[in-house]
């Protein structure tokens, strides 16, 4: 199978493949040079090598007519529309030899790029968030998008790190400074569609998609064709050999119907990984397919966890949320207790959804209390401190952060942030029309948009104003708030993390209609106890001694016979003296 794009084979000249089964001639056209025909090469591929250097740009015309960015491009300097660059990431010079860390080890921080001034502010950030305990951070996915500003899920050139973010030098800079201080990083891969404005594979590779299989994207991408699959296991490569970065969470994988592919890509990057170097592969997926979880994959976004919070701390019913109205202590219960609330129930349309879960470790699930979804896809961007009582929070980040799923957090979390995180792109003229009123359409079944003024107030996407009062500020805070989570982290170093290997759920316990404790054997034996109340009223419950208490976030001890209004108490129980 042919590597797909452009290759250098040494300082000279490089090797050029594109899958292009629809067209009848393919040149490469490198500047100030003649156009270079590549030759048919089987199954629809196009090969062919070229004189020219790292840095020298090119296109392909398709058919003598269709002038296209390579699909696979490694470095977009003008933008999508512009021409590709044959890149050498290969000769930059590493400095910090790095394995990575344990998966048990991940605490991890999902960031924007593009909202930190890119690669080279990033980097500005590292030393606080190693300092605060984070252990990854995981970058909103890179792959060059259309214009300056986007979330990223409307990538077209996934291969492309996105040139406003820096060079593809800068992002290995990035990487390398980042495993200096001691942490990994993570990318997020979006493999089940592409954008809408720049992607011209249609034209002159349509059996990369299937007619047969629409997406909320369009026509599904054909994983059954080897070249397709092959495109992103190449890319899923890329990312972490070329670049060195220590893992992927793969975006909305219950889009790519083809489960057997991400069984293969798992496989194809495990193979690939030298020994010793860990790499972490985590999924998001709405499906709850927990046999995943034992093919290839770390972890799993528990979105089933973060819905139960988010209605037990807000109240909130509307959307996704109506999964969880019902109830949502005992479905938090379930999620802390067996992983996933839906193993095989139907949803609230009347869809089964869902594997049984209970049988897999607690660090095969990743909690979050938010995530650039959960804040961005709200009309208003609001962040938990703006929908419930601080006291309630910090009862529910104490559990985030001490129980043993692995954590992950949004940028401005650690601070207590109360800037908004708004959806912004940066599209133009009727495509820009169709976004900014497709995005205030979205919320006209909400009670607090129905009116059509309500939702004339709904930020536009492609303004840069909406991208502007996204970036986190640290004036806008909760007091306390950044001491709370490195006291809390500390913690989790010290007394959970190493105890993680051979961790189990024993249960939990729903103690009122807001409270539950949860218990869970970790690897030393010891039994970890989470004793949680998000009412505004004191729950009677039988509490660990003090002494054994490794947390407690009420202002005053609790006594033994009471969880106070928004707590948590969390508790370590050596194997004499654990719960009944």
């Amino acid at each position: 199978m042919h590597r797909h794009g452009a290759h250098l084979l040494d300082a000279t000249s490089a090797r050029f493949a594109l899958w292009a089964p629809d067209a009848r001639s393919v040149s490469v056209e490198l500047e100030q040079q003649p156009a270079i025909e590549l030759l048919p090469d089987g199954d629809g591929w196009y090969t062919g090598v070229a004189p020219c250097r790292a840095g020298d740009r090119y296109h392909y015309r398709i058919d003598n007519a269709l002038k296209v960015a390579d699909p696979a491009s490694r470095y977009q300097p003008d933008g999508v529309q512009g021409p590709s660059q044959v890149v050498d990431v290969a000769s930059y010079a590493w400095r910090h030899p790095w394995q990575g860390l344990p998966w048990h080890e991940a605490v991890i921080q999902e960031l924007h790029v593009g909202l930190l001034d890119g690669y080279v502010g990033v980097a500005r950030h590292l030393p606080r968030l190693a300092e605060l305990g984070i252990s990854a951070v995981e970058l909103m996915p890179l792959g060059q998008f259309p214009g300056e500003r986007n979330w990223g899920y409307d990538g077209v050139l996934p291969y492309a790190p996105q040139n406003t973010y820096g060079s593809p030098e800068q992002l290995c800079e990035l990487v390398d400074q980042a495993h200096g201080q001691g942490l990994m990083v993570l990318v997020d891969v979006v493999y089940n569609h592409f954008g809408p404005d720049g992607n011209y594979l249609q034209q002159y590779a349509s059996p990369f998609f299937r007619e047969d299989r629409q997406t909320p994207w369009g026509a599904a991408i054909d994983f059954r064709r080897p070249q397709v699959r092959e495109y992103f296991i190449q890319n899923a490569l890329m990312w972490l050999c070329d670049y060195r970065i220590d893992g992927l969470r793969l975006d909305a994988v219950h889009a790519i119907d083809q489960p057997d592919f991400l069984v293969e890509l798992a496989q194809r990057v495990r193979a690939a990984v030298e020994p010793g170097r860990h790499v972490w592969l985590v999924l998001e997926n709405e499906h709850n397919q927990a046999a995943l979880l034992q093919q290839g994959f770390d972890a799993q976004w528990n979105d089933d966890g973060h819905n139960a919070l988010h209605v037990l701390l807000t109240g909130e019913t509307e959307g996704y949320y109506a999964d969880y109205k019902d109830r949502p202590i005992n479905q938090l219960a379930r999620c802390l207790a067996e992983g996933f609330v839906f193993q095989g129930q139907p949803d609230r349309h009347g869809t089964p959804r869902g594997e049984p879960s209970g049988h897999l470790p607690p660090s095969a699930f990743v909690l979050f209390l938010q995530n650039h979804d959960q804040i961005g896809n709200r009309a208003l961007g609001e962040r938990l401190t703006r929908l419930c009582p601080p006291p309630a929070l910090r009862a529910a980040t104490a559990l985030l952060l001490l129980a043993p799923m692995i954590p992950l957090l949004f940028m401005g979390d650690d601070d207590g942030s109360r800037e908004p995180f708004l959806f912004f792109t940066d599209f133009h003229d009727e495509l820009a029309d169709a976004v900014r009123e497709g995005r205030r359409g979205e919320f006209a079944h909400f009670d607090a948009f129905a009116d059509p003024h309500k939702r004339e107030q709904i930020p536009d996407p492609n303004a840069e104003a909406t991208f502007a009062s996204s970036r986190p500020r640290q004036r806008n805070v909760l007091a306390g708030w950044h001491g709370l989570y490195q006291q809390l982290l500390d913690l989790r170093r010290r007394h959970v993390v190493p105890h993680l290997p051979g961790a189990r759920a024993l249960g939990s316990e729903v103690l009122g209609d807001q409270a539950l404790t949860a218990r869970w054997r970790l690897g030393n034996g010891d039994e970890l106890r989470i004793d949680l109340n998000l009412a505004a009223q004191p729950q009677p419950v039988a509490l660990p001694a003090l002494q054994r208490r490794l947390y407690d976030s009420s202002d005053n001890a609790h006594p033994d016979s009471a969880l106070a209004a928004h707590s948590c108490v969390v508790s370590l129980l050596p194997p004499d003296q654990e719960t009944p």
